[in-house]
């Protein structure tokens, strides 16, 4: 009975940060190791029931969806699917003690790409420097290959990519960002599945308490007006989440 209570809440939590900020999987993670999961596949079955939850914030969202720059929204969601999909290719092959040390190294690098995003983006915008589809491509493979390699973090991420070249709303921006967290996510689910690497019972009772959480938080996020405070925020789960995870 503590089990099922300790996954529900931490389902809840992370499909309500997931769908303000990003990184409720570093919630429901750690939940899953506490429980004597393996670290590997904690991450795998994390992803899994994090994917719910995307779905219902992308539905929450769907009217702010929309590419902002050159490359498209068709392009943008192929190669968020094309790096995911090599990002858990990589995980297969990553051994569980190497998995946990690179950890809060990954969500450090992420919660201070984006608190640093809007100076980025005026150096960027000072020098007259333009970000092409190319260059824009880039940027998605390889944030949605970290996605689909360690699911923690990808949302704040994401966020700051988007920030770098080019996007501006707030509201868009979230909304796609969670589009691609549940596209990179179904196809590193996918790879983990085959593999084997799904704690299954538990993430029946993640799944559904993670979608619930997901849906509340996407609305809440949306009622705000004033999006620096929501940037704050999604500083302050980053930079709390690293200090965790450097401790556990």
């Amino acid at each position: 009975m503590l089990s099922i209570v300790l996954l529900v809440l931490a389902g809840l939590m992370a499909g309500m940060v997931n769908a303000i900020a990003g990184g409720g999987t570093l919630l429901s993670f750690p939940a899953l190791v506490w429980l004597g999961v393996p670290p590997v596949m904690a991450n795998a079955t994390a992803t899994l029931t994090a994917l719910p939850g995307y779905i219902g914030s992308t539905w929450a969202y769907r009217n702010d969806i929309r590419a902002e720059e050159s490359l498209g929204l068709a392009g943008v969601v192929g190669t968020a699917a094309l790096g995911g999909l090599t990002g858990a290719g990589l995980l297969l092959i990553t051994s569980g003690e190497a998995f946990v040390g690179i950890v809060p190294w990954l969500i450090f690098a992420a919660t201070l790409l984006f608190a640093a995003g809007p100076r980025l983006v005026a150096m960027v915008q000072a020098r007259g420097v333009k970000v092409g589809p190319v260059l824009s491509a880039v940027a998605i493979f390889l944030v949605s290959g970290y996605g689909g390699y360690f699911n923690g973090g990808v949302g704040i991420m994401l966020l700051a990519m988007f920030s770098l070249i080019g996007f501006r709303n707030l509201h868009g921006m979230n909304g796609l960002k969670n589009l691609l967290s549940a596209v990179l996510s179904l196809v590193s689910v996918t790879a983990y599945a085959s593999a084997g690497l799904i704690a299954w019972d538990s993430a029946a009772v993640l799944a559904v308490s993670t979608t619930l959480g997901g849906y509340i938080g996407a609305h809440q996020a949306r009622r705000i007006r004033h999006t620096e405070y929501l940037r704050g925020l999604i500083v302050a789960i980053g930079a709390v989440l690293t200090l965790v995870f450097f401790v556990i």
